[in-house]
């Protein structure tokens, strides 16, 4: 079934032993388009803001309220390894969670021949995971097709059954009335962060 995310934005999130808070953003690799993480805003009762849950942690889901419950107590997210939201999440950060909370990876670890080592584990580069962003920090980002301008994202559509974005919603300039389209996710060539700018593949008559 396929959801928008501005509907999914302030789902309740409830742990086996109580309300945890409510979600706040996405994070998604922007190589598959693939959602991994839930930013849980956690309101009074955390004494951080908003904590980062794994989607593999959700268990069942109520898309009519919409409310969330995830295979996790409250005790358990109070000690979880504090993420900076705000901040691009490293890969060090993410094996740190997954460590702790017990979640599969979904990312290939590929260790070299010869001797074991914890740099294999652990590595030293704490630079945010490039494909790794939020969803509601690049929209309003532009999207061009290969002969113009098609407008600006507002919106995503994603499939509950694999946690994937599989359109943009794209609010259309002048040159359609200001309409909103439904773009392929697969259809987009390139993104520049520095530009704030998604390239299509297609031209916008295909659009």
């Amino acid at each position: 079934m396929l959801h928008s995310l501005s509907l999914i934005t302030g789902a309740s999130i409830h742990a086996s032993d109580g309300a945890i808070g409510s979600v706040s953003d996405f994070y998604f690799e922007d190589s598959t388009w693939t959602i991994r993480y839930l930013v849980v805003d956690a309101g009074n009762w955390l004494a951080r803001r908003h904590v980062l849950l794994a989607v593999s942690a959700v268990d069942q889901i109520d898309w009519d309220k919409p409310d969330f419950r995830v295979r996790l107590t409250r005790d358990q997210v109070r000690h979880s390894p504090d993420i900076d939201t705000q901040k691009p999440v490293s890969r060090q950060q993410e094996i740190a969670m997954h460590r702790y909370f017990g979640w599969p990876t979904y990312w290939n670890v590929r260790f070299p021949t010869g001797r074991y080592t914890a740099e294999m584990e652990y590595p030293s580069d704490t630079q945010g995971d490039p494909h790794l962003r939020s969803a509601w920090h690049i929209s309003g980002y532009s999207v061009w097709a290969r002969d113009g301008e098609v407008g600006k994202i507002e919106d995503y559509v994603m499939d509950d059954g694999a946690w994937h974005i599989n359109y943009l919603i794209v609010e259309a300039g002048n040159w359609l009335n200001a309409r909103s389209l439904l773009v392929s996710t697969h259809g987009v060539e390139s993104i520049s962060w520095a530009n704030r700018r998604l390239d299509l593949s297609a031209p916008r008559v295909a659009v």
